[in-house]
């Protein structure tokens, strides 16, 4: 991977991250061939693998570094490391769970609201499903992402009017 760089970890808010130089930026986007928020990339932090996007944030895109990018990363900040970043052509999408697929369509109103949702927050609850582990708990937030869906109560301190 040719697009190697060593950059000082900082941190906005709780979320530590680098700026990407400009030319290997600038490769990036010709090689996505956008140049707007998210970007798919892959690459490693110090040797270990990632998969990540690169985004704007006021005005200025970064690699944001997590937990599992950089063990530690937020007592890190200051650290100079070595990254080697490019885009990432795969795939990403995430099928939506079957039991929340036929849970959603079997109600229009949930189904009207789950459709009118924005992507990053269609992602957030079909990829919180399909993390759960046991079938009760995600027969429970099945039934619990229903009820969001149709307004009557929160899900991760979020609300549908």
């Amino acid at each position: 991977m040719k697009n190697h760089f060593t950059a000082h970890l900082k941190i906005v808010g709780i979320n530590p991250f680098v700026f990407i130089p400009e030319e290997i930026l600038q490769h990036i986007f010709e090689t996505s061939g956008k140049n707007k928020s998210p970007i798919p990339v892959k690459g490693t932090v110090n040797g270990k693998e990632f998969k990540q996007n690169l985004m704007k944030y006021l005005g200025e895109w970064r690699l944001y570094i997590n937990l599992t990018m950089l063990k530690d990363s937020p007592k890190r900040v200051g650290e100079m490391i070595g990254i080697c970043i490019e885009f990432d052509s795969s795939v990403r999408t995430i099928p939506i769970h079957p039991q929340l697929d036929k849970a959603v369509k079997e109600n229009p109103v949930a189904l009207q609201n789950f459709e009118n949702l924005i992507p990053s927050r269609k992602l957030e609850l079909v990829r919180y499903i399909n993390n759960l582990k046991t079938q009760e708990s995600i027969d429970r937030n099945i039934e619990k992402i229903i009820k969001h869906l149709h307004g009557k109560t929160d899900f991760f301190g979020k609300k549908i009017n």
